[in-house]
């Protein structure tokens, strides 16, 4: 079983970015690629090396791992015929995507690889920016379980926790019932913040205060004190987050549900996008009530 040793990243967004400098750091011969190339630059300058496609990335690594935008751009990096990863990789190599994608297009992957002998992961993670570059991601995983076993030692550099559901497209079920929960506590956020900034409280001590209590999330911790310092920076992009609530729905609906809390989130969603703050983090959603 060949020791992994030289890792591909596919996509620098504010979450594979840090993740990719943190594999660095850890000594890992890297190997990136990104449709903006500005975006590695300082990778590269701290010993990266540039691919000019993912087809190249698969071609030099042992273990490729993708987190880019949209199931469209994560079909596009894995089935392109002619700069995809499955136009370079070979047999024995190991495909991770951390992407937030469908289910049906993680199968997808896995199939394909598996005719080509390659092992496949769908792996969505938890914790944003934070998260990713403090290590403590939680990793969800679904597909060939030998693969998640061979994997152990590189998600322990990534996040805190990893957990293996079986087979492919399990992973993302798993990361769409954790975005219907962060739908709830970040709407649950907005709105006790509003509540309160109109009852005349000192936010500072309600936030520290509920977070000691049972109205304690990670949206409260996290992003409540990020709000007050009217910082808005994308931890995770509202045009994301919206992506992975009509995921969450279709979903649902495949499976004969009905969710209308999270049809609600999804509805708030879309109007902060529509008032231009599609790339803003999520924790912009108090911008519906503050100005």
């Amino acid at each position: 079983m060949t020791e992994i040793k030289k890792i591909g990243f596919i996509g620098l967004g504010v979450m594979g970015h840090a993740i990719a400098a943190n594999l660095l750091a850890d000594g890992y011969d890297l190997h990136v690629y990104n449709r903006t190339v500005s975006k590695a630059d300082d990778l590269v300058a701290n010993g990266a090396h540039l691919a000019a496609t993912p087809k190249a990335v698969a071609e030099v690594s042992d273990l490729i791992i993708t987190m880019v935008g949209y199931p469209t751009d994560v079909k596009a990096v894995y089935f392109d015929k002619s700069t995809g990863i499955f136009s370079g990789i070979s047999a024995g190599k190991l495909v991770v995507d951390m992407t937030t994608s469908t289910p049906t297009l993680a199968k997808e992957i896995a199939e394909k690889a598996s005719e080509l002998g390659v092992l496949a992961l769908d792996a969505p993670v938890s914790g944003g920016d934070i998260g990713a570059k403090n290590r403590t991601l939680t990793i969800m995983t679904g597909g060939d379980r030998l693969a998640y076993d061979r994997l152990a030692d590189v998600f322990s550099k990534i996040g805190k926790k990893s957990q293996y559901f079986g087979a492919a497209g399990s992973g993302q079920h798993v990361k769409m019932a954790n975005q219907i929960g962060i739908a709830g506590t970040m709407t649950a956020l907005s709105e006790l913040l509003v509540y309160a900034k109109a009852a005349g409280l000192p936010l500072e001590a309600v936030i520290e205060t509920l977070s000691a209590g049972g109205a304690n999330t990670w949206s409260l911790t996290n992003y409540g004190p990020r709000i007050l310092k009217a910082d808005y920076s994308p931890g995770f992009f509202v045009k994301h987050f919206i992506k992975d609530l009509k995921i969450a729905l279709e979903e649902s609906e495949k499976m004969g549900l009905t969710l209308p809390a999270t049809q609600g989130a999804l509805s708030l969603y879309e109007q902060l996008a529509d008032k231009g703050y599609e790339d803003a983090g999520t924790q912009a959603l108090i911008k519906l009530w503050w100005s």
